[in-house]
């Protein structure tokens, strides 16, 4: 099997970085065509909406399978047959008249696309370590914020140009591109492989769920990312049914919720060397400070404007939280790094599932103060857990490259 050249790493970082925001294009950049799909191909809106829950579901899932399949056939070759397959089922989508082909397909993609992203977190850790690992996980939530600011707007300039097959033509390049790129420069980065064993797959996975300040990570990375999800289920009704503003402006508040989330991502990098407990404290305390003045102030006046003021404050240290502990959970584990990658993934986005479910159905989102509500249940919640939680901080780190040395090293 071909290993990555030390002379080609950067190069590799650069196309690690690119393939990170696959999962927020994947999803995002047909969001405009959904209304035109559901007319060219004769069906209703819902059942063109179920092919963006089928990829999510499919997503998901499989990022809690495939870390163990990485730690044990490698990245190089399960990440590129899975750029090939998404290539290719892009062009089936596009060029099919059948929503059953399309349902299919959709769950296909989600798959593929998590052994691509979830081998590409594991690249940095491959290669990465100490201070330059911590400076590259941290850049995870800035760049993947960059899929649902574009794909959007990406999107809705390929439907109004050439229709809705456009948008999966594009994605179809897009992955063909970088699996050229990659059988080019590309290589294994794996120093050991771990035998396949699913009593060892389970066994990883259950030393990280019981290390409480990992289990812990992944639970407050939900509870972040639930605020990011939950915000754009209420939205169409807060801005175009109680504010009477066009589907349009729904839009541009879904990039400014991008934007922000894009803020605190760079800021959590700008401040990568601060003590990492201050950090999270002041953070989720600026959030129960900011979500409790919004609802009094918005239970006299609202406004786009108050929207927006919500959406800015609680998105941007959602983002900064949520940026420090991806960073904190794929480094913790570095002996299993392909599992840990999977894990955080997966883990994460099934807590952000329950949650938004749990709210949705259980507040009626029917005007902001409402939904400042739904924001403070999710911040008070990240406050407790970051509170309760003894976080090992960088010494995780030491200790864990230690035992994967030492495991390296009986496995040798």
């Amino acid at each position: 099997m071909r290993s990555i050249s030390q002379s080609r790493i950067q190069a590799n970082t650069w196309v690690a970085l690119g393939l990170i925001p696959l999962s927020g294009f994947a999803m995002d950049v047909y969001i405009p065509s959904l209304p035109d799909m559901a007319v060219q191909l004769h069906t209703t809106p819902a059942a063109i909406q179920l092919t963006l829950s089928l990829f999510i579901i499919s997503y998901g899932i499989s990022q809690l399978i495939v870390g163990g399949l990485l730690d044990s056939y490698g990245r190089y070759w399960p990440t590129m047959i899975s750029m090939l397959v998404f290539s290719a089922s892009s062009f089936a989508i596009a060029f099919t008249e059948s929503i059953q082909v399309i349902y299919a397909m959709r769950i296909i993609q989600g798959f593929t696309v998590a052994v691509i992203v979830v081998g590409k977190r594991t690249f940095f850790v491959d290669v990465y370590s100490g201070d330059q690992l911590k400076k590259y996980t941290s850049l995870f939530s800035v760049i993947w914020a960059i899929g649902p600011i574009v794909a959007p707007f990406l999107g809705g300039f390929f439907q109004t140009s050439w229709g809705w097959t456009s948008n999966f033509i594009f994605l179809g390049i897009f992955s063909f591109a970088f699996f050229i790129i990659e059988m080019i420069i590309g290589g294994e980065t794996q120093k050991q492989a771990q035998p396949f064993s699913i009593k060892g797959i389970l066994d990883s996975y259950g030393k990280m769920v019981k290390t409480p300040d990992f289990t812990a990570g992944m639970v407050i990375l939900g509870l972040a990312y639930a605020m990011i999800l939950f915000y754009g289920m209420a939205s169409p009704f807060l801005v175009e049914q109680q504010l009477h503003l066009s589907p349009a402006v729904t839009g541009y508040a879904a990039l400014f919720s991008g934007v922000s989330v894009l803020i605190g991502g760079t800021l959590s990098r700008i401040l990568i060397k601060k003590p990492f407990i201050k950090k999270l404290i002041f953070a989720s305390t600026l959030q129960l400070v900011a979500v409790s003045l919004l609802i009094m102030f918005t239970f006299y006046h609202q406004s786009l404007a108050t929207l927006l003021l919500y959406v800015f404050l609680m998105h941007s240290t959602g983002g900064f939280i949520f940026n420090n502990l991806m960073s904190y959970t794929l480094i913790r584990f570095p002996q299993y790094a392909g599992k840990a990658a999977g894990l955080v993934g997966g883990g994460f986005s099934v807590v952000t599932s329950i949650l938004s479910s749990v709210l949705v159905n259980s507040l009626s989102i029917t005007n902001q103060t409402m939904l400042g509500v739904a924001y403070a249940v999710l911040a008070i919640g990240m406050f407790l857990v970051i509170v309760k939680t003894k976080w090992v901080g960088n010494e995780s780190v030491k200790t864990n490259k230690n035992e994967a040395q030492t495991e390296a090293a009986v496995a040798a």
